[in-house]
Formats: C-alpha cells, sequence, structure tokens
C-alpha cells in the first residue's frame, strides 16, 4: 500500500479543482504517454534532490519510497511521488513543505486536492 504526491512547476491552480485539471493533463501529457520519454525540468530535478537528501533513495530496500529511484518518476515539470504508507504522513508533509519551499504545486491524487 502507497500514498502518492504529484509535485509540479507551473501556475499555481485557485483551487482544488482547477488544480485536478492540471494534474490530470500533466500525467496524461509526462507520465501515462507512450512518446519518448522527457527529461525532468531543472527545477523538479532540484526539488527531487533536496527531497532525498533527507530522505535517501535505498533502491535496495527504501522503508520510505515504494517505488525507486525516485527520479525516474519526473517527466518534464512533474514528479510523481510513491511513498510507503507507514511513512507517508511524515514524509508527505515534508514533501509539501519542501514543494512551497521551492515555489513549485503539491497534490494528493487520492484526495484530489492541493496540499498546503
Amino acid at each position: 500500500m502507497s500514498y502518492d504526491l504529484a509535485v509540479w512547476d507551473g501556475d499555481h491552480p485557485r483551487d482544488d479543482r482547477q488544480a485536478s485539471s492540471m494534474y490530470d493533463e500533466l500525467y496524461e501529457r509526462y507520465l501515462e504517454s507512450d512518446d519518448v520519454a522527457v527529461p525532468p525540468a531543472p527545477h523538479i530535478v532540484a526539488y527531487v534532490d533536496a527531497l532525498l537528501a533527507r530522505y535517501p533513495d535505498d533502491v535496495d530496500c527504501s522503508a520510505v519510497w515504494a517505488s525507486t529511484p525516485v527520479i525516474e518518476e519526473a517527466s518534464g515539470p512533474i514528479v510523481y511521488l510513491v511513498m510507503s504508507y507507514g511513512e507517508a504522513e511524515e514524509v508527505s508533509e515534508y514533501a509539501a513543505d519542501l514543494a512551497r519551499e521551492h515555489g513549485l504545486v503539491c497534490f494528493d491524487p487520492q484526495g484530489e486536492c492541493l496540499r498546503p
């Protein structure tokens, strides 16, 4: 079981409804597409690097990340974070705070809402 967050670089949505629409578009275009992979944008790489500085990407036996390496979940302006459910409360709070510090949007696809 996992808890997921989407973090992206772009205009900040006015509300959860607009964020949900933006998320759907970005997910389909960058994460679900069968087209050639798009390298992660510089702001996303910097965000993932900062996130992994606190919660390392242990490819062999990660207690935090349910999908590793984390950077492989990034494409263009979006990264899809898949965290172990047992660590989700602490890690997602930090991930959301860090996204705000980096000027990025943080969205909870399960709850279809922005993370403050």
